[in-house]
């Protein structure tokens, strides 16, 4: 079973944390990981770039100059696409980029990704994260004493106050444990997360 510290807000240890075997100490599977990264990147895209063939830019309906004689190369349309305010050749338009994966594909991914924080010791596990009232100075002291600077900070629940206090602080995002996901814990440094939290995830991956 993988045990890890348990700390306070002030970053002093106040005992440790064993972890599920079966969620935090999984063979890391990096394609599934990979693929999984790549499903959620695409499925953020909007697909609502636009751009008009020749066929729908306004104008050039005539021939700019007679076929032969002129001495320049033969034109068809200044709406070709090597004229200037032409149309676009290979013109992007509106797509749905969105994949979808089987659900065991992503409990593979999310279980690696939490070893994978487990095993370089980048989660840091609170004892508890409570606020009385939104202050960033609170959050900024937590990472000095942990000397993070690029943290993903989990709550068990939608925590107003700690998300306020985190969300000007650079390169710390602060989220509810439901909303998870691979990307934000691959892209940040660390995990910190509450003692709470761990253990909704134990319960939903378990």
């Amino acid at each position: 079973m993988p045990t890890v510290g348990l700390f306070n807000i002030e970053g002093k240890k106040v005992g440790d944390v064993t972890l599920n075997e079966s969620v935090f100490n999984v063979e890391v599977n990096k394609a599934v990981l990979h693929q999984v990264v790549v499903a959620q990147l695409a499925n953020k895209r909007q697909g609502t770039q636009s751009a008009k063939t020749r066929a729908e830019v306004r104008g050039g309906g005539i021939k700019p100059w007679r076929q032969k004689g002129t001495g320049r190369a033969r034109q068809g349309s200044i709406r070709s696409p090597q004229w200037a305010g032409g149309g676009i050749v290979f013109a992007p338009k509106p797509r749905e980029y969105r994949v979808s994966l089987p659900k065991s594909m992503r409990r593979v991914a999310m279980k690696s990704a939490l070893t994978v924080k487990v095993l370089e010791n980048e989660m840091i596990v609170l004892e508890s994260l409570d606020l009385d009232a939104p202050k960033t100075k609170t959050i900024v002291t937590m990472l000095k004493a942990f000397d993070v600077k690029k943290a993903l900070i989990v709550t068990a629940e939608s925590n107003a106050n700690v998300y306020k206090s985190g969300r000007n602080v650079e390169g710390i995002q602060v989220i509810p444990v439901n909303n998870i996901n691979v990307y934000d814990l691959l892209k940040y440094d660390n995990l910190i997360i509450t003692k709470d939290a761990v253990s909704k995830l134990e319960e939903v991956y378990a």
